[in-house]
């Protein structure tokens, strides 16, 4: 039923680590740049703002390949 962690060396672990980190630090990337952009509308920046935080990875990408053109950055 669960897995059986105490398998993992100590690289498997370090590995787990660094995956994490990197989808942690990418979601946390979109997130930011969400928040330093003007959108057209202040629901738009909320809705890009949501999907980046309740589906990290895919609302990240999604916000990387769409919603980064449509916003412009902060002066």
């Amino acid at each position: 039923m669960f897995a059986d962690f105490s398998a993992l060396s100590t690289t498997g672990w370090a590995l787990i680590l660094v995956l994490v980190g990197c989808c942690f630090s990418y979601s946390v990337w979109a997130i930011l740049d969400v928040w330093k952009r003007t959108f057209a509308s202040a629901s738009e920046k909320s809705l890009w703002m949501q999907i980046c935080i309740f589906i990290p990875i895919f609302g990240a990408t999604a916000y990387l390949f769409i919603g980064r053109n449509r916003g412009s950055k902060i002066q």
